[in-house]
């Protein structure tokens, strides 16, 4: 095929993904009267491999995208708190509507499937001004003489190749970031974080689901169960990237014999029957070397996820997609490219600021779930100390600030043999 030699611009920001980052991006831009263009190689509706968890302080985002009651009124079911269960059985319950004396926007997280929760996120964003076009795969970036990034190659459906110009290209294209690879920028975390891999899959009949979101950890990995609507149960599970391989050629094999072995949850799945295909997604423990190069910036898990324990990875998308639009909407009014430069630079440390505190929990987080003893000490304190629960579970919800569990007070209250029970 041709090439004309100059493509005229498609927009001035072109959002390389539709997801919950790409949407929360294109809407904030949008919003401040620049013209945006999301390109998406899927057709949406789409399901995707998620834990579909949105903390309760992402409804503050959803409000301002004007999508909040359209979540509501989709079904999503509403998460009062966590429940975790440690290899030894141990119990850690907690709250995000508790007595820590933090508040969110909301008191209660949200679950939704993705097919439902993503064409809502977009049609935020189209009615802040942004475009969309779907079944357009990106495979890769444009670059101008000083070696800037100023649009990206695209093929449809019928495998046709353009090239689309624009001023700014934000790369919300997930943890396989066809951006971040472009930009030299996609990097794993390395020894001794844990390379996990989940297999995700959605059930009905599932026995005991309330309004708690629930992980078991086990010794070869944890599956986290939540309700999402309409009747149905989000089943991830997470393994390590060597035990992934037992699942090749027969995920859903895999999933059954895992859930089945486990004595606590095999009759709770006896009656119930899997929905949806199973899904796999990972390794994970990624993170962009930085969110930013001349001409582009990243966000959401094309920038940064390290693990789905948490349940981080939708509120950071949007709270991600947010957070960016200053420093793009300066680089984009900058007048020299140092100006521009140094605006895309000052996100990543506002991202810094914005998301460090909560980096380091996962990271503890993510170093306990994969030592069994260290997992099931945690679980006894933890179970003894509601107040310290409560306290864990409202930093996993965005309601409470990481700094909370992060003073050596909490950490030496963590580590200390648990208090006994009065008999």
């Amino acid at each position: 095929m041709t090439v004309p030699s100059l493509a005229p611009r498609a927009a001035r920001v072109i959002v390389v993904g539709g997801g919950p980052a790409g949407a929360a991006s294109a809407w904030a831009l949008a919003s401040l009267g620049h013209e945006v263009l999301i390109l998406d190689r899927a057709r949406f509706p789409r399901d995707k491999a998620c834990a579909e968890y949105l903390s309760p302080q992402a409804s503050r985002v959803l409000h301002a995208m004007g999508v909040l009651g359209d979540v509501e009124r989709a079904g999503a079911a509403q998460l009062a708190g966590m429940t975790v269960r440690a290899p030894d059985g141990g119990i850690i319950h907690g709250e995000f509507a508790a007595r820590h004396g933090f508040t969110a926007f909301r008191d209660r997280g949200l679950a939704l499937r993705r097919r439902r929760l993503d064409p809502i996120l977009l049609d935020g964003a189209r009615r802040a001004g942004a475009q969309l076009r779907e079944g357009v795969a990106v495979h890769d970036l444009e670059r101008n003489a000083h070696g800037d990034v100023c649009g990206v190659w695209v093929r449809d459906a019928q495998g046709g190749a353009q090239r689309l110009r624009a001023d700014l290209v934000i790369g919300a294209d997930g943890l396989r970031s066809v951006v971040g690879r472009r930009l030299g920028v996609a990097a794993h975390l390395g020894w001794p974080f844990p390379r996990r891999v989940a297999f995700v899959a959605h059930w009905r009949g599932v026995q005991g689901v309330g309004a708690h979101g629930e992980m078991h950890v086990e010794r070869d990995g944890y599956v986290g169960i939540a309700d999402v609507g309409h009747g149905e149960v989000n089943v991830a599970i997470v393994v390590p990237r060597g035990r992934a391989r037992d699942a090749a050629g027969d995920a859903a094999g895999f999933m059954d014999r895992w859930l089945a072995r486990r004595p606590q949850l095999a009759p709770r799945f006896a009656g119930a029957a899997r929905v949806t295909p199973v899904r796999a997604t990972g390794p994970f423990a990624a993170r962009a070397t930085r969110a930013w190069a001349p001409g582009a910036l990243l966000a959401g898990d094309a920038a940064d996820f390290f693990d789905p324990f948490t349940g981080e990875g939708i509120y950071a998308a949007l709270r991600g997609g947010e957070l960016l639009a200053p420093f793009a909407a300066d680089a984009l009014r900058a007048s020299g490219r140092g100006a521009r430069l140094r605006a895309l630079a000052a996100y990543d440390g506002a991202r810094r600021r914005e998301f460090g505190g909560k980096w380091l929990v996962e990271r503890l987080i993510g170093t306990a779930v994969a030592v069994p003893a260290l997992m099931n000490h945690a679980a006894r304190t933890l179970g003894a100390r509601r107040d310290m629960a409560d306290l864990l579970v409202g930093v996993t919800g965005d309601i409470v600030p990481a700094r909370e569990v992060l003073r050596p007070g909490f950490l030496l209250r963590l580590l200390a043999p648990p208090l006994r029970r009065a008999p």
